[in-house]
């Protein structure tokens, strides 16, 4: 396989680690109701994959081999485009309620009612949107060479107020709600201890990692999607709005764009690179704030121990002692260093 792209064979490599991170804690948030911190990690996951398998079929060529496969990521990218933002969106909205709420204690109801609200954001915004693209998608797909099966949208005024405004519009308020939740925090601070161990679904910690998280997604957001517009409407000519049948005349077509082509163009360069990198940098990003948290490491080392323990080896009793963090990581290590012996 030759490919003129200088970052294979690291992309696919980076592409799945950004999978197998954002899964990874996938098991414990769920287990605890995080449903829009789940949300996020099932789009950015779902993007990474999307994205390692495509750079291995399309590394070095742009042939519409598997039409049915770009027929589905095509909607999932898209729709991705909308999810991510509206996870966060969902994220925002909880640290908000938590830190503005009157009540200590939280019902089961009131966790129910949340995760019904947190599905209609983030699952149900983005397929909203998905249908509203249809009216503005010009063809079936695009295939771009290096990066794979690619969403397409006719250049016309709809389109801007049908799927394009939308991240930016989420991540607008999204900045509401943090600024809202930075300001009543600040004047709710002595209380803040209380309000959050009363949710046993989320601690201190995790508090203010799901803040620095939906602070850092918006940082991006709302740049990279009047980017996005910008690059739109920068020496590319509106298209008018005639009709459906105009707009989605010979709908079945399939745009093949050679890498040369695409990286002869500075616009068209950016665009499939921030395509690319964005969603791995979202999926590194929630592992370093989530992957080393106490309870990624306390869910890593039982699975650890589910696959050694049938190998014959075992924690020492240090290591399962609750004297402390220091003697319980010692006690694993030493008895991972020491081979059993099978007489």
């Amino acid at each position: 396989m030759q490919t003129s792209d200088p970052t294979f064979p690291l992309f696919p490599i980076l592409s799945f680690l950004g999978f197998a991170l954002s899964v990874i804690p996938l098991p414990w948030h769920f287990q605890a109701w995080n449903s829009g911190t789940c949300a996020f990690m099932l789009w950015v996951g779902c993007f990474c994959l999307i994205l390692f398998i495509d750079s291995l079929i399309w590394a070095d060529n742009a042939i519409n081999s598997i039409p049915v496969w770009c027929d589905i990521t095509s909607q999932i990218i898209a729709g991705a485009g909308v999810g991510i933002p509206a996870s966060t969106l969902c994220i925002s909205r909880r640290l908000y309620r938590l830190t503005s709420t009157r009540t200590v204690s939280i019902t089961r109801d009131d966790k129910r009612r949340a995760i019904y609200e947190d599905v209609a954001i983030a699952v149900g915004l983005p397929i909203l949107v998905l249908l509203l693209h249809m009216i503005v998608q010009g063809h079936r797909f695009d295939i771009i060479e290096e990066y794979g099966c690619s969403p397409t949208t006719y250049n016309t005024l709809p389109a801007y107020f049908l799927y394009y405004m939308w991240p930016v519009l989420i991540g607008l308020v999204s900045f509401v709600y943090s600024s809202l939740t930075l300001r009543t925090f600040y004047i709710r601070r002595l209380q803040f201890t209380q309000i959050v161990s009363a949710n046993s679904t989320i601690s201190p910690s995790r508090y203010l990692r799901l803040m620095l998280l939906a602070l850092i997604d918006i940082m991006c957001t709302i740049p990279v999607g009047i980017y996005i517009i910008f690059i739109g409407l920068d020496g590319v000519p509106l298209a008018p709005w005639i009709s459906w049948n105009d707009t989605h005349f010979d709908f079945n077509r399939v745009v093949l764009i050679p890498s040369a082509v695409w990286r002869s163009n500075t616009s068209n360069y950016t665009a499939v690179q921030i395509n690319r990198w964005l969603p791995i940098v979202c999926a590194f990003i929630f592992f370093a704030l989530f992957g080393f948290a106490e309870e990624a490491m306390k869910n890593y080392r039982r699975a650890f121990w589910f696959f050694a323990m049938p190998l014959g080896f075992r924690p020492s009793s240090e290591g399962r002692s609750k004297n402390g963090k220091g003697s319980m990581l010692a006690g694993y290590v030493f008895s991972f260093l020491i081979v059993p012996l099978h007489i």
